[in-house]
């Protein structure tokens, strides 16, 4: 092989070696870009104490498992306890009674507990229901799409919303008996 062709051969593999590394910074950037418009796009929006708390429309398990259509603004003028939970969260387990014992007096005061379920099937649901004797309204976000909306990581998440509206409190983790209590007394329509 002649010394011309042995340098043709090397511009050759050089030459092809760039173009395969722009082809690759291309793809890059443009995933990039992709990616960053995409992001822009969602909304990203965090809800936080002193914001309107969306509203939405779920269906409800109810107490013949049938699914009842639920929005949370059928709520306005009371206050509303926004519960995050799934039957596989033990401290969510936990929680449930205290909210149990307490729906039927703050029912009457005027305040809604609301127990949002993120299982992927309707059957533990159910099952939990039954085992637990819950009373209160259950919907059902198999889609996750509220869970986005209100952006809740770590679950038991409760949003507690006063009558006008108006994200009160927001508590990231288990409620006590007494904390519980508590928020539910701030949040009454005749409190605010």
């Amino acid at each position: 092989m002649s010394l011309d062709k042995v340098k043709k051969t090397k511009r050759n593999k050089k030459r092809n070696r760039f173009i395969f590394r722009i082809s690759i910074l291309a793809i890059l950037v443009v995933v990039l870009i992709f990616a960053l418009v995409s992001n822009l796009q969602k909304d990203n929006t965090i809800y936080k104490v002193g914001d309107q708390a969306p509203d939405f429309m779920l269906n409800q398990i109810s107490h013949n498992n049938d699914l009842e259509s639920f929005r949370l603004s059928d709520y306005e003028g009371k206050g509303v306890m926004l519960n995050f939970w799934g039957t596989w969260c033990e401290p969510c387990k936990k929680e449930m009674p205290y909210m149990e014992q307490l729906y039927p007096e703050y029912k009457e005061k005027g305040v809604e507990i609301i127990a949002i379920s993120l299982d992927s099937t309707k059957l533990v649901v159910n099952r939990f229901i039954d085992d637990y004797n819950v009373t209160f309204p259950i919907p059902y976000d198999a889609s996750g799409e509220v869970k986005d909306l209100y952006k809740i990581g770590p679950i038991p998440s409760t949003y507690f919303i006063n009558p006008d509206g108006t994200i009160e409190h927001i508590v990231k983790g288990a409620l006590s008996l007494e904390s519980l209590e508590k928020r539910l007394q701030d949040i009454q329509p005749d409190a605010s």
